[in-house]
């Protein structure tokens, strides 16, 4: 890609706008997006005005604006030059994490290279998936670096969804040899037996965003296959006592709805060979009123432990609809 240029100054006054040229016609098209909705976007976001001419997009606005936007465009169209398509939610992780750095995720080799610098990808079987916020790169990098890794934050920071693609990813390059996924299902008070259907039918609902977040990363035929041969399990908390988990990538989900016996349980399961993930908002605790969260006892007694790492995100780590940062800052506000 050509380097980007200002447009010549008038004498005296500071330039206003700033050309970049794209060399390839057809990935400026892509870079451009269906009625331009992508340029649209950075607009919006940046507080800029992006021109096309020919293959150049001039940008104009503030100084800073205008730089921003521009590291994005060429990070986006680097992505681009890769065969790789842009969505909103590469905008959205470029403006967020800065598009200046050059595209340096992992192609080849053990994922754990990624973090020689640059950006992060978690490859799987259906897609790539690539942090969006600093939070959540770091979280990524913890979840590959310590065998015990906590993920504390509200709804929507990507806590559970990141934890089960590190998890795919581990499995597929043979680091582990199942994953295990669970979560208290405190909504029925673990006592699952007067609801109608067999154990699946009783403890599929509670589970549900387990399951959706692995067919973003599977393929469905092999999903099934492989929870048939369990060689991925979904199952509730409750289920977990006795078990010594080992050479498996374990994730408990809804943390903060276990007791304090119950995560002690969980977390003295861990076996040679295996990787676990606890995740949790500590704002939405299901308990009966009385019954210490486990996930802020763990917190407490946990941290100062070596190799267990505690990451937190708050509501600029929404990656959701931008108006679920602006439900959890009220409330926040409020309490």
């Amino acid at each position: 890609m050509a380097t980007s240029a200002l447009t010549p100054p008038q004498t005296g006054t500071a330039p206003t706008e700033v050309l970049i040229e794209f060399p390839d016609n057809r990935l400026l098209i892509d870079l451009c997006g269906e009625y331009d909705r992508n340029l649209a976007d950075i607009e919006q976001k940046t507080g800029v005005q992006i021109v096309r001419r020919g293959n150049q997009l001039a940008i104009m606005g503030e100084e800073d604006s205008r730089r921003q936007a521009g590291e994005v465009l060429h990070a986006l169209y680097e992505r681009l030059e890769t065969g790789r398509d842009v969505e909103t939610g590469d905008i959205d992780r470029e403006l967020r994490l800065g598009g200046g750095d050059s595209y340096t995720g992992a192609r080849d080799g053990d994922q754990l290279e990624m973090f020689k610098g640059g950006k992060v990808e978690i490859k799987t079987r259906k897609k790539l998936v690539e942090p969006r916020t600093a939070a959540q790169q770091a979280y990524v990098q913890a979840l590959f670096e310590n065998e015990l890794a906590f993920g504390i934050g509200p709804a929507g920071t990507g806590k559970t969804y990141l934890a089960v693609a590190v998890g795919v990813n581990m499995f597929i390059g043979g680091h582990v040899d199942r994953i295990i996924l669970s979560r208290p299902a405190v909504e029925a008070g673990e006592r699952l037996g007067f609801l109608p259907g067999d154990m699946k039918d009783k403890v599929d609902p509670y589970m549900q965003p387990l399951y959706d977040a692995l067919n973003d990363f599977l393929p469905g035929k092999q999903l099934a296959k492989l929870i048939e041969e369990k060689r991925i399990e979904i199952a509730p908390l409750a289920f977990m006592r006795g078990r010594t988990l080992s050479n498996a990538f374990v994730v408990l989900d809804e943390a903060q709805n276990a007791t304090s016996m119950q995560m002690k349980m969980f977390l003295t399961r861990l076996g040679e060979g295996s990787r676990m993930v606890i995740t949790g908002d500590r704002t939405q605790i299901d308990l009966p009123r009385g019954v210490p969260s486990g996930l802020a006892d763990a917190e407490r007694l946990l941290k100062t432990i070596p190799k267990i790492s505690f990451n937190y995100f708050t509501s600029k780590d929404v990656v959701r609809h931008p108006l679920v940062a602006a439900i959890i800052e009220a409330y926040e506000a409020d309490s």
